[in-house]
């Protein structure tokens, strides 16, 4: 059958064959294997090359004839090559694409960067680093440097997250906390799904420059093309490609006061994208047979806030859906990174006398515009966008031609 495929274990959410599928027109297939199938495949398939993910990097070494300088150097493969003769070339583009993540080493020549992690990955930041003139110190959970003792390294310039913590579904984790890093100015996180980890977040925060792992991803495949002889060596469309990709995982969430529209809204722009909707309001209500009125009543406002913030954990997480939020997500700080890590955020508005408030408990009992001054500096903040509701269908069309590719 011959073509090009990406080695795994678990592939379900790879963007390879979107990646490829810019790239040119050739067969590209995920093919997910348990470690006992390794073998066997290796030795009898006819693929003219293919990548290689988590866990087999270093697994596939014994059955390749020959290794790149790199891949020798570094110890993993990530790419190989069906030569002429029926033998297998393994190289490893990882080790371009982070070099195309990294860009200009210059500002952290002799300078210490931390390497989280101490995997595949961390060996082929590690190698990279050392050969831009950089010095890296890897930080594992055990041996001289530690997650326990990283006072000892507050002077890092450089920070690379190799660790899975924070890749989607388990969002939200990260490996350590970057306020003792004072001097850092670059947060790098291998991680692209989310678009934002919890890293990288705390990184925009405290001001510190922010990169996920998509650029990287990008690179190494178009590497991977020039080896399989798909496209021509040289003509780098790394970036282009990792724009796109990140356009189209890129989520978009509505804010505002509640009776604005935002569902209805939401509902048009789904239609208009062909994207999934997630309406937080009707995941609460599916999930306890109550209507948010209802629960807030029965249970009281910090109950709901409670599950409306496991509702946007689930549906934030997501890429490339719309969201519809409760008028008063803004009010638990904790919902914003929720939202910020693949969402860009619109604040929907409509005059106050237009709003619905009809079956909304805090609009009645506490007025519209005495809500309204609560949480406007809050819409106002959270937001990327602001956009008048001046009808369902014609808001929809401006902001998917304002947010969407």
């Amino acid at each position: 059958m011959g073509g090009y495929g990406l080695l795994g274990r678990k592939l379900g959410h790879s963007f390879s064959p979107r990646i490829h599928a810019m790239l040119g027109d050739y067969p590209y297939r995920l093919i997910e294997l348990e470690e006992e199938a390794l073998p066997g495949f290796l030795e009898t398939n006819d693929l003219d090359g293919f990548n290689v993910t988590i866990p087999y990097k270093r697994a596939v070494m014994p059955y390749l004839s020959e290794l790149s300088g790199t891949a020798r150097a570094i110890g993993s493969v990530n790419t190989v090559l069906r030569r002429a003769d029926g033998s297998l070339f393994g190289d490893n583009t990882d080790a371009w694409g982070f070099r195309r993540l990294l860009g200009d080493a210059s500002p952290f020549l002799g300078r210490k960067a931390l390497v989280l992690g101490s995997g595949g990955s961390a060996r082929t930041v590690t190698a990279v680093l050392k050969e831009a003139g950089i010095e890296p110190t890897v930080i594992s959970r055990s041996g001289e440097d530690h997650y326990g003792n990283l006072e000892r390294h507050a002077d890092a310039r450089l920070i690379v997250n190799t660790t899975p913590l924070g890749m989607y579904p388990d969002c939200g984790g990260q490996a350590l906390s970057l306020r003792g890093f004072q001097h850092c100015r670059l947060v790098i996180d291998l991680i692209y799904n989310p678009q934002r980890t919890a890293l990288l977040l705390e990184a925009e925060a405290l001001g510190m420059e922010a990169r996920n792992g998509l650029l990287m991803l990008s690179a190494q495949a178009v590497r991977a093309a020039e080896l399989w002889g798909l496209v021509p060596a040289g003509g780098d469309r790394s970036a282009d490609i990792a724009e796109k990709l990140a356009a189209s995982m890129r989520s978009l969430a509505l804010i505002g006061m509640p009776g604005c529209g935002k569902s209805e809204v939401a509902r048009a722009l789904g239609r208009l994208s062909g994207r999934r909707v997630f309406d937080t309001d009707e995941m609460i209500e599916r999930s306890c047979g109550r209507t948010a009125a209802e629960l807030i009543a029965e249970r009281g406002i910090q109950a709901f806030r409670h599950m409306e913030t496991e509702a946007l954990a689930e549906a934030g997480r997501e890429s490339g859906v719309i969201i519809a939020t409760g008028g008063g997500a803004v009010c638990e700080e904790r919902n914003l990174p929720l939202l910020r890590q693949n969402s860009r955020i619109v604040w929907l508005q409509r005059d106050l006398d237009s709003l619905t408030i009809m079956g909304r408990p805090l609009s009645l009992q506490r007025g519209v515009e005495a809500l309204y001054r609560e949480r406007a500096p809050l819409y106002e903040r959270w937001s990327d966008l602001s956009v008048r509701n001046d009808g369902v269908e014609e808001t929809a069309r401006r902001i998917a031609e304002e947010m969407l590719p």
